[in-house]
């Protein structure tokens, strides 16, 4: 994809819009995704069909045992608007610099002392068999993760039956309905890959959690939520959290934060 060439388009269809011509010219019948890399809206008939198990959805520490175990001054590494936002909301004491490059070389530079910790995808260490490099779980309470972070989306072209039902052998029905209701509460708030928005759901024995996060970039303001509602429509439960955020200011607040990224 573009994104992968390191193309210049400056949102997620980077990541997509190539997998999506060749689902619609029938050159393949399923695209593989990263799910927090995927836009809001798909193309005109395409679907999600699916994803299999979700592997950590948390942030971790690298180079730290904790958040608190850093000193006043220390760098802190990341490539996330919404990790940023976060830790500065958290650390206003501490120094996040922006990180770019894979997992192996993010945490090559922290070897060679670029930073004093990076935060980065549980779920990014636990494919590539490194989580012997995490130094401490950020707590998903309080660092919500982005909308999902940890799981695979599994897009087919809408009317493709044969997909569909090929994907029911692989697909978790939790996680597939996790994924739908973080998805429709970034929708609803129109977020971007400039929102530091994070957006949480989890099974419950009452349903499911849904848990959500809205900043400004700079961590000076921000506001969270959850609810939970009925995990056999979790696109409902997505659009209510949405609805309570954009009551206590959420919509102006992520509108700022698209302009602080400009």
């Amino acid at each position: 994809t573009s994104g992968d060439r390191g193309g210049a388009v400056a949102d997620k269809s980077r990541w997509v819009a190539e997998l999506e011509c060749a689902l619609a010219d029938g050159e393949i019948d399923l695209a593989v995704h990263s799910a927090k890399d995927l836009p809001g809206d798909l193309a005109d008939g395409m679907a999600l069909a699916g994803a299999p198990a979700r592997a950590g959805a948390e942030d971790v520490l690298c180079g730290a045992e904790s958040l608190e175990a850093l000193s006043p001054g220390a760098s802190v590494g990341t490539s996330s608007v919404r990790r940023a936002a976060q830790l500065r909301a958290a650390r206003e004491d501490v120094g996040v610099v922006a990180m770019r490059g894979n997992v192996d070389t993010r945490l090559r530079k922290l070897e060679r002392g670029d930073f004093d910790a990076i935060v980065v995808a549980r779920a990014g260490l636990q494919r590539l068999g490194r989580e012997d490099s995490v130094g401490g779980i950020l707590d998903p309470a309080r660092f919500v993760p982005a909308p999902g972070q940890g799981t695979l989306a599994l897009e087919a072209r809408a009317g493709d039956a044969h997909a569909r039902t090929a994907l029911a052998a692989i697909t978790d029905a939790d996680a597939f309905a996790c994924l739908l209701a973080e998805r429709a509460l970034a929708r609803a708030l129109d977020a971007s890959c400039h929102t530091p928005l994070g957006a949480h759901a989890a099974i419950t024995d009452g349903g499911m959690l849904l848990r959500a996060w809205v900043g400004l970039p700079d961590g000076s303001a921000w506001t969270s939520d959850e609810l939970v509602g009925d995990a056999t429509d979790p696109e409902t439960l997505g659009g209510a959290v949405a609805e309570r955020l954009k009551l206590v200011g959420a919509g102006e607040m992520l509108r700022r934060a698209e302009e602080m990224a400009l």
